[in-house]
């Protein structure tokens, strides 16, 4: 009925969280969708930007990949019903009433293809001993990018965990003041990775889409 009813008079739900302010869940047109107060967090533009981004890796002979940012979990329902991707997810989620509007809200739990890991991304790529042919970043408070994903040593751990010829998406968002720093990271890391750069994906984000490549001998 509410599925039926948003088509008609859209219906929210509000729910606070300490991490990201209030979250809302809006039946609209058919479809769920998570808001923050100033971006789509989850099941809306968010949702069609990184399945663009997936569409420019392997995915589909991928076993493993990793995302740092699930939300609620769009980019999983992504990777399982438009790729068919059979393979290992592991999903790092530092706001845990976001983990349980992923679970009670879309049905995204942990399960035997799936770990859902409550914890920071940024110390969670620093500790791994994990490889992955695929590494989602969307690491997010609110419409901003957090400050440390354009850190050389947040990189620096980028570059150990991805397998030679898999591939890095970072959605950097749709701040025009960050380019620079967003520049200067694709310049520092250029021997690691052939990035591509996507602007304006959906009319707003920025995405950069990197290569893994073999380690060069001097």
């Amino acid at each position: 009925m509410k599925r039926f009813l948003s088509y008609i008079w859209p219906t929210t739900k509000r729910i606070e969280s300490a991490v990201n302010g209030t979250l809302e869940v809006t039946w609209i047109n058919g479809k769920k969708v998570v808001d923050t107060k100033n971006a789509n967090y989850s099941y809306g533009s968010l949702q069609r930007i990184l399945k663009f981004g997936l569409s420019k890796t392997n995915v589909s002979s991928a076993s493993n990949i990793l995302i740092l940012g699930l939300g609620a979990g769009s980019v999983v329902q992504t990777l399982r019903e438009d790729f068919i991707f059979e393979g290992e997810i592991t999903a790092i989620e530092y706001d845990e009433v976001m983990i349980a509007v992923a679970e009670n809200e879309f049905n995204i739990i942990s399960d035997d293809s799936l770990e859902i890991i409550l914890g920071d991304a940024f110390l969670y790529v620093n500790q791994t001993n994990n490889e992955f042919e695929i590494v989602i970043i969307d690491l997010f408070i609110d419409k901003d990018v957090q400050e440390a994903c354009y850190s050389i040593g947040f990189w620096k751990s980028i570059t150990t965990i991805v397998k030679t010829g898999g591939y890095v998406i970072f959605n950097a968002g749709f701040n025009n003041t960050e380019v620079a720093k967003l520049d200067k990271i694709i310049e520092a890391f250029k021997l690691d990775f052939n990035f591509q750069k996507f602007e304006k994906v959906e009319n707003s984000s920025t995405l950069i889409v990197g290569e893994k490549l073999p380690k060069t001998i001097l």
